[in-house]
């Protein structure tokens, strides 16, 4: 139904001149920043996560819809006249349909519009299906975007779990989707939604190591990483999971991690002393603290224990305190897998070569990030690390806006990221005009 509703009324949008559908993105834009703290409410009662984190989503989606305003810009083509005598050649870039995208769970509002944004200022008509985990925070902004009075079937919004998913995969009018979730699912939409001639845009799972190196600044270092391993209680696809300690840099580090770790209040995403939230789910929990008992079971040293301990106020919650594990061994879950949880797991080595060799070892290649004053460190851990995202002296390598969303290995599937130009690229096709017009000029060749 949502896909007949998109198709019905394609062509009227896509012939809407592409100054006037970025006017509802102006509104879009002011719209969610007048209802911010409703909606990150929201998010917050059925994610889990702190107020401060659902209001920084809307921040990021607030940024995207600014660059997507952009799109009689980033929509130009390419001109080349007297190809050949009286003869001209250029692109043109125009909308492919119907578009969709399947959102997870952790950032229901962010994510949703690395894509949509784009796809609708590109003259493309839009289905977005948020998490079934978190129905409520986008069916809010939904109710609140009546107000664009878009025409009707432009911008749509469906609910469901695997059944919705494929139906979307499967359905002739859909022609784009883009997807952020687990690599086991992730790979399943690429080959699926291929498989019926569709564009996919797949973001996957991660590990994102982090290399801290001797020079670094110990207490800037610290809170950064301490930031990055604990924020969204480690539910997000750039969340540091693996520490590395190269050679001296142990002594400096370590307790001062634990010590961080340890100052985190952990409670309601709601209540102002809250620096980290919920997991999102009984079973997701049950499966973080899995990994933890299978690590320590296998010789792992647990430096912090997160496990099965009451949040004041809040017992019977779905928590995991922050946990710190050294030394995984290197057959076990929590050094194989996305943990998806406040775990961090510290790892030693004697060079940056070493941990060069770790991370590449990986089947991820989501993001990896360097603390160090040396510039010669930094610049060949750019150079040799394979993987998407890369930040230095950066705890979480997220890209702005104005920037794509990269991604490689295991960790994306595709050709085309979200945001900015790759958004575009995606959402958009080609065509190359070649012409000539007759005149008493060229009729002389």
């Amino acid at each position: 139904m949502a896909a007949n509703a998109s198709s019905n009324v394609y062509l009227e949008w896509r012939n809407t001149p592409a100054e006037k559908r970025i006017q509802y993105l102006f509104k879009m834009k002011t719209i969610l920043e007048n209802n911010a703290d409703e909606i990150a409410t929201i998010c917050t009662r059925e994610s889990g996560k702190t107020f401060a984190e659902s209001r920084a989503e809307i921040v990021r989606a607030v940024e995207n819809i600014e660059v997507a305003c952009g799109i009689p810009t980033l929509m130009q083509g390419e001109f080349s006249e007297d190809i050949s005598a009286g003869i001209d050649e250029y692109v043109i870039r125009q909308p492919l349909g119907v578009g969709a995208c399947i959102a997870p769970f952790n950032f229901p509002i962010m994510i949703t519009f690395w894509f949509m944004p784009y796809a609708i200022a590109c003259g493309n008509t839009y289905i977005v299906k948020p998490s079934e985990k978190v129905p409520e925070t986008m069916t809010r902004i939904f109710e609140l975007l009546e107000e664009l009075n878009l025409p009707k079937g432009v911008l749509n919004l469906v609910h469901g779990g695997k059944e919705t998913v494929d139906a979307i995969l499967t359905n002739p009018e859909i022609k784009a989707i883009s997807f952020v979730g687990s690599s086991k699912i992730a790979k399943y939409v690429y080959s699926k939604g291929t498989e019926n001639g569709k564009r996919v845009q797949a973001q996957g799972g991660a590990k994102n190591p982090v290399v801290i190196m001797p020079d670094a600044d110990v207490d800037t270092t610290t809170n950064i990483i301490s930031d990055s391993v604990y924020g969204c209680a480690g539910q997000r696809c750039l969340a540091a999971s693996t520490v590395v300690l190269v050679g001296k840099a142990k002594e400096q580090f370590k307790e001062k991690l634990i010590t961080a770790a340890k100052s985190k209040t952990t409670c309601y995403g709601l209540d102002k002393s809250s620096q980290m939230g919920a997991i999102i789910t009984k079973e997701s929990r049950d499966r973080i603290i899995k990994i933890i008992n299978e690590a320590e079971s296998k010789g792992a040293n647990i430096l912090l224990d997160g496990r099965n301990q009451d949040v004041e106020n809040y017992k019977g919650g779905n928590y995991v305190l922050p946990t710190i594990i050294e030394n995984a061994p290197i057959d076990s879950e929590a050094n194989l897998t996305e943990i998806f949880g406040p775990v961090m797991n510290l790892k030693y080595v004697d060079s940056l070569d070493e941990a060069i060799e770790f991370i590449n070892s990986s089947k991820y290649g989501n993001a990896a990030c360097i603390f160090t004053s040396d510039g010669s460190a930094a610049r060949k851990f750019r150079h040799d690390v394979i993987a998407g995202n890369i930040g230095v002296n950066i705890g979480i390598a997220a890209p702005m806006a104005f920037f794509p969303f990269s991604g490689w290995k295991e960790s994306f599937f595709g050709d085309l990221h979200g945001q900015s130009k790759h958004a575009v690229e995606f959402y958009t096709q080609t065509k190359v005009v070649i012409e000539r017009w007759y005149s008493e000029w060229t009729r002389k060749f």
